[in-house]
């Protein structure tokens, strides 16, 4: 895989959902997306969460980083499960008050690796754009509906950025904002960054715990499994073919 494309990658979710969303249940819903909306009037703006969702499983990733350096595949989830200083770490992280470098020291030091250097890119150099939401998105804007992205970032410098000034009318980032999901006011940037009301908008996040939030201000809400599932989700809500 070429660095570009890793870095490409490596945009992510909380660390908390490893704890949340791996286990019987999560295999249950692969290949699953499920819709709410319960606001009314038309959906006219996309909004979508970057790792996991425009890019493929981050969770195989981590898995797969676990077992390259000779952890237990789960190691990533206990570290941070039930450790208060290594969870405010990482939304330090989110939240761009702590650096990357202090951030990957801590960690390396957490998991017990010889080495934390490039931890954050090893993490996520198994995961790749999800090339069929890409063209969802793409033609989503392509066919006048407002696109935005909201993302939980660790670090940002690693996003495309010419491939999201493509997708996307706005762009809100935790790192850049100081506001990470689920706090209520990361999706009303998202709103605003697109010129929508949050009821004219669906959110798309792999992670459960995301939705609430934005469903409370009105969006409907698509919990992503799978791509098939979610553009097929996608297509009845904004009444348009993605294809």
């Amino acid at each position: 895989m070429s660095e570009s494309v890793e870095r490409t990658a490596a945009e992510s979710e909380s660390m908390e959902v490893v704890a949340e969303v791996e286990g019987p249940q999560a295999a249950a819903d692969e290949g699953r997306a499920t819709a709410e909306h319960t606001g009314n009037g038309a959906i006219t703006a996309l909004l979508v969460d970057w790792g996991g969702v425009m890019t493929t499983n981050l969770f195989r990733s981590f898995s797969a980083f676990c077992e390259q350096e000779g952890l237990d595949p789960a190691a990533l989830a206990q570290a941070f499960r039930g450790n208060d200083a290594a969870r405010e770490l990482l939304i330090g992280f989110e939240e761009g008050r702590i650096g990357e470098a202090d951030f990957e020291a801590h960690l390396g030091r957490l998991l017990g690796l010889a080495s934390h250097e490039g931890v954050i890119d090893r993490l996520f150099s198994g995961a790749t754009l999800e090339e069929s939401m890409v063209h969802a998105v793409r033609t989503a804007r392509r066919a006048g509906i407002a696109t935005g992205l909201i993302s939980n970032s660790w670090g940002t410098t690693r996003y495309p950025r010419e491939l999201l000034a493509e997708l996307f009318d706005g762009v809100v980032i935790s790192g850049e904002v100081g506001i990470r999901k689920p706090a209520p006011r990361i999706y009303e940037l998202g709103a605003q960054a697109i010129g929508h009301e949050p009821a004219r908008c669906v959110f798309v996040d792999d992670l459960p715990f995301n939705l609430p939030p934005a469903s409370e201000l009105g969006m409907a809400t698509v919990h992503h499994t799978a791509p098939e599932s979610t553009i097929a989700e996608l297509e009845q809500l904004l009444e348009i073919s993605l294809a």
